[in-house]
């Protein structure tokens, strides 16, 4: 090792990042997200003003609370931007490792705070931070790393298959222990699509999805309570279920009958008055269809259409220039958005059983806009170092 690499070696971080460099932007993806965020904000103020009337004397208690959580999650997304993509590759490996000691930490009593009979949030004085969130990101990038250092391996020895899936284990335990199963099915079906992006072979794919297929079966049987929503999700309206596990189902179909086309105009929701329990978070979208109708529905479904699209084009861009690491991370972060948005819509129409996920963007929650406003610049920096590396005059 020459005295210049030492020397390289021994330079603080921080001196690879070139703050305030003009970055190459995808714009469109930009405007996307932030189209996104300006009616998530929008939706979850219409939506929890009677509750936060009735639980904090102020109607725009929440909303003032996320427009903060929005601010702060702006302004980590623009120091994610600044931080060349290296960076993450090389310390991918301790990130997964911190994303494991978080979610340890919450399964400690005295640190994990409970709330609904789910242990997933650290408190930290001015918010409560959910690791889980942060986990979903700290894997896909892990697994980009892992990918791209491994690529061969991966396509042809079972050892490289079978590693990140035991990664995805430990990830997986810990994350029904608090319980939240939605973390788990998410990261479930980006591993499986990473590796299959990855190259792996069709029989250790089909063997993998046919194993964890199985074990989410298995899962949603082992809990009384996961048995009586997927009962609820099936027959929502029977008597049983319409005031017990099928309630927010029921209620929230019946928010968006009442949307039809052109929706009953914003703010007037019924459901949001307390019908619709908590309903600026996990259940936002039906309060947004009721007040909107189809219309508003379509546009937002739309979005993230676009969104997803457009992540996989800049993965197939950095794979055609062999920047994997690249687009592995795109690839990853645009199924993160995709796959999350998915069952948080499927949930709300009934498509799905209930999964306590956000919706991406959209839904009140700090952790979720933060990790989520990651997983968008990440996206915007992988186009950054696509066009930086083009010669010039070349589109």
């Amino acid at each position: 090792m020459t005295s210049a690499t030492r020397k390289i070696q021994r330079e603080p971080i921080w001196q690879n990042i070139q703050w305030f460099q003009p970055l190459s932007l995808d714009k469109p993806l930009l405007y996307a997200a932030l189209v996104l965020c300006t009616l998530g904000w929008l939706m979850v103020t219409s939506a929890s003003m009677d509750w936060a009337q009735r639980q904090f004397g102020n109607p725009f208690y929440i909303s003032m609370r996320h427009g903060i959580y929005l601010v702060l999650a702006l302004g980590v997304g623009w120091v994610t931007t600044q931080i060349p993509l290296s960076l993450w590759r090389r310390f991918s490996g301790v990130m997964i490792i911190v994303a494991l000691l978080g979610l340890v930490l919450v399964l400690i009593p005295g640190l994990g705070r409970e709330v609904n009979g789910s242990v997933r949030w650290l408190p930290l004085g001015i918010m409560n931070v959910q690791p889980s969130e942060f986990a979903k990101i700290a894997t896909v990038i892990y697994l980009a790393g892992y990918l791209d250092r491994r690529r061969e391996e991966v396509q042809s020895r079972w050892s490289g298959f079978i590693k990140p899936l035991i990664v995805l284990s430990f990830l997986s335990v810990l994350l029904l222990l608090e319980p939240d199963f939605g973390a788990v099915v998410v990261m479930m079906l980006a591993t499986i699509a990473l590796l299959f992006l990855g190259g792996v072979k069709a029989g250790q794919f089909f063997i993998t999805t046919a194993v964890m297929i199985g074990a989410s079966v298995a899962i949603l049987v082992s809990q009384p309570y996961r048995l009586k929503r997927l009962i609820a999700y099936l027959d929502p309206w029977n008597p049983d279920n319409v005031y017990g596990s099928g309630y927010q189902l029921t209620q929230s179909l019946i928010a968006f009958g009442r949307g039809e086309w052109t929706g009953v105009g914003l703010g007037n929701s019924l459901q949001k008055l307390f019908y619709l329990p908590e309903a600026h978070t996990d259940f936002v979208f039906a309060i947004w269809a009721e007040e909107t109708g189809l219309l508003g529905v379509l546009t937002i479904i739309g979005l993230f259409i676009f969104i997803f699209l457009r992540g996989c084009n800049l993965g197939l861009k950095a794979a055609t220039q062999q920047q994997y690491f690249s687009a592995f991370i795109a690839y990853g972060m645009a199924l993160l958005i995709g796959f999350q948005a998915f069952i948080n819509l499927g949930v709300n129409i009934g498509l799905l059983p209930t999964k306590g996920l956000t919706l991406p963007f959209v839904s009140y929650g700090g952790s979720s806009l933060i990790a989520c406003s990651i997983a968008m610049a990440l996206m915007l920096r992988v186009q950054h170092e696509l066009t930086s590396a083009q010669p010039k005059g070349k589109k």
